[in-house]
This record gives C-alpha cells, structure tokens and sequence, in this order.
C-alpha cells in the first residue's frame, strides 16, 4: 500500500528566476538568465485559485516554517508549499511572500541530519524536502542551501546504491523499491541537475530500468510489479520518461495513451498526489492533452476549494493545497522542472 507520508497512516509577481551553475566542488554559483517560458495567457480562473491558494498557506504557516495540521510538519509537505510559492514567481527576497519561502527553507535544513543528509522520517519527505531546496537554489540567498541540498543528493545515491532494484523505498537502508518512492526520487535528482549538482547518468539510467520494469503491455505502471497498474502510478512513470527525453519507445506511448482515458479520473486516496503527477506528466508528454486536462483540472478545483484558500481532503489542509497549487503551476512555468 502506498503511504505518501508513512509516519502518518493517514494520511503575478514574477521572480528574476536563476539556476545554480556550481563549478567544480568550489561552492561557488553564478546567475543565469531567467528561463524562458511561451507567451501564453495564464486563465483568469487559475489565477484567482492560486492567489487563494497562497494567502491560505501563508496564513497558515508556524513562525517555525512548518503547518498547522496533521501532516504539515513533514519537512516533505514544508518543501511541497515552499515549491507552491516559488512556482507561482513569488519573489523569495523581498516578495510579498519572501518570509514564508525563508521559514520553510529554514524549518528543512533544520530538519536534516547533519551526518547523513536525511531529511525527515521517510524517503517521501526526503525527496520533496530536498527537491524544495534545488528550487529554492540560485533563489533565495541562504549559504545553507547548498551544503544541504549536496548532503541531501548525496544520500539518494547512496541509498540507491544500497537498493538491490536499482530504486527507493521507504527508508535509505530500503532493499526492495516501488514505482512511487523512486519516481519522487528521480524527479528529485533531474531537479538537482536543474541547480547544477552532479548526478551521475547511471543512477538515471538504473532508476528508469526499474521503473520500465513495472510497466505493463497497455503502458499502465505497477506499484512493485507491472501488474495492478493504476493513473497515478503511470504519470509518474511518465513525468520520469518525459524527463530522460525518452519519448520514442513504444512503451512511453502506450503509458500516454492508457492516461489519455484517465481525464476525468480522480485518485479516491491521494487525488493531489496523482493531480501534482497528471498535469506534469502529461505537459511534458503532449500539448493538446495538457491544455484539456488543465481546463478541466481548472474548473474542478475551483468548484471544490473552501472559501479559506484551502482544499480538502484527508491528507491535512497545508499538503492538499499545495499539492492543488502545484498542478496548477504549468500555467506559470517559473521553475526549471516545469520547462520542456
């Protein structure tokens, strides 16, 4: 069974955006021209969604840098709304919401063992933790980030190492895999690259091996075999294609098109979870298809956010929101994960 947050059973302004170029070993990072993103108009309505969205998150937020709710402590869930600001453009030094992005960058490095790099009590966390400090470097102006998010990488590719599979699990010292911890893994180590930290090309290489081993004939993935493929599952195998530029294969169509007839669906357990996985998955996989489900998502999320900002659900109100935020956030395209 899939626990996103394992601990817990139950679970525009924009910003001159830069990416980290490290050279060497030498720590030191040089700015680099904002990235570049189509002149599209952003829809009127996911905007007023994500404006709501925020003011919710910021509000809601501790002096520490974590949430108020059951899960918002999770360092995964602090890195998961940090990437929610930081998606929409917020600007992280003096923007308007530069003290919530600061607190949680600082509530996760406070987060990690200073001797291994883990953050958190799960890979869960660790993942989207780390992924929230790739994003926040180059950005935000704290000398912290970069030895973290180092220590932080550096524990991933260890912890594969260990991996007889070739992937992740719950835990660094983990000897099986599944679909869902590698791929928030590996989603992790591409943004990593984004910020200039090394990842070497076959802990990619094995990562996709395990994952392409999961999928079945009809291109749905299996949570640790290619049987009982399901949605969410199988745009994460795909979000993980997309990003390797493995296009080509017979099984990245297949995967396309079992989510094709997946618009509508909605996870019964996780639905942010799979919606912060579709609409990467399927911008990166095809334009029209994107545009579609975006409208759809659009109305949808609209129709069923609280007069507060928030979203509901039964994973806690911070991790619901982002998560709805942050399958919003190929309106903007201000990060480098979220750039073809």
């Amino acid at each position: 069974m899939m626990k996103i947050f394992p601990k817990l059973i139950r679970i525009k302004r924009p910003c001159l955006l830069s990416l980290a170029m490290v050279v060497g070993f030498s720590g030191v990072a040089f700015a680099q021209d904002p990235i570049a993103r189509r002149n599209d108009v952003v829809p009127a309505l996911a905007e007023i969604v994500y404006e709501k969205g925020m003011k919710f998150l910021a509000a809601s937020q501790s002096a520490e840098g974590s949430w108020n709710d059951s899960v918002g402590e999770e360092p995964g869930v602090v890195g998961l709304c940090v990437a929610a600001f930081l998606a929409h453009g917020e600007d992280p030094v003096d923007g308007r919401y530069a003290v919530n992005i600061r607190r949680g960058i600082d509530y996760i490095i406070k987060q990690q063992d200073p001797t291994n790099g883990y953050i958190g009590s799960s890979m869960y966390n660790h993942a989207f933790a780390a992924k929230a400090l790739a994003e926040a470097y180059g950005q935000v102006d704290n000398p912290a980030i970069e030895p973290a998010l180092r220590k932080a990488v550096d524990l991933i590719l260890s912890a594969q190492q260990r991996n007889r599979s070739g992937g992740w699990r719950y835990t660094p010292d983990s000897r099986d895999a599944d679909t869902t911890v590698t791929g928030c893994q590996l989603v992790t180590l591409y943004a990593a690259r984004n910020a200039g930290i090394a990842v070497p090309d076959d802990a990619i290489r094995k990562a996709l091996a395990y994952l392409a081993g999961n999928r079945a004939q009809n291109g749905s993935y299996g949570y640790t075999s290619l049987t009982g493929g399901k949605p969410t599952l199988t745009a994460i195998g795909l979000l993980c294609q997309s990003l390797a530029k493995e296009r080509d294969s017979k099984g990245y169509q297949a995967s396309l098109d079992y989510l094709r007839d997946k618009l509508d669906y909605r996870d019964p357990y996780y639905p942010y979870y799979f919606e912060y996985y579709m609409s990467q998955a399927l911008f990166h996989a095809d334009d029209a298809l994107w545009r579609e489900w975006n409208e759809r998502n659009i109305r949808y999320l609209s129709i069923i956010q609280a007069s507060d900002g928030s979203f509901p659900g039964n994973q806690g109100p911070s991790f619901n929101t982002a998560g709805a935020l942050l399958s919003l956030a190929l309106n903007f395209r201000y990060l480098p994960i979220y750039e073809k």
